[in-house]
């Protein structure tokens, strides 16, 4: 669009902030597979019919509970996250970050992951809910850092 003028110089992206939010999209999609990975040969030893007039929830509850706990986990990929990844976008577009954010950007991921593989084969609630109450106050203290930066 030739001709046209912007008051605001282009905005810096930092693209190292951009790594933990692509890293944790691509873990998304290795759940999406060992969750098929598991589930359809289940099914097929279950015999289960996918019938459209019985509920999903209804038909994979005859499941083994292993082969659920990747589907559950999956799903909790595209709860919380949701938060992750445009704060993650606002903190690589802002000045005011740095490494700390990018610190717990990584440590957000790396506990989610850690979530991932206890849900999917162990799955002991306690150990499962520390690992989600830590990468909370992870994901909070980044979102804080973010408004502090963009209020800066």
């Amino acid at each position: 669009m030739a001709g046209l003028s912007c008051a605001n110089p282009p905005v810096a992206v930092d693209r190292g902030m951009l790594q933990p939010a692509v890293a944790l999209a691509a873990w998304t999609f290795v759940m999406w597979l060992w969750m098929y990975a598991t589930r359809l040969p289940a099914i097929r030893r279950q015999g289960l019919k996918l019938d459209p007039a019985v509920p999903p929830k209804d038909l994979m509850a005859a499941l083994p509970a292993n082969v659920r706990w990747k589907a559950d986990n999956y799903n909790h990929l595209w709860e919380q996250p949701t938060i992750f990844y445009p704060i993650v976008i606002i903190a690589a577009l802002l000045p005011g970050t740095g490494a700390a954010d990018l610190g717990l950007a990584w440590a957000f991921v790396a506990l989610r992951v850690a979530h991932s593989v206890w849900q999917a084969t162990i799955n002991a609630i306690e150990v499962r809910f520390v690992l989600f109450a830590l990468s909370s106050l992870v994901l909070l203290a980044l979102v804080v850092r973010t408004w502090v930066a963009l209020l800066a």
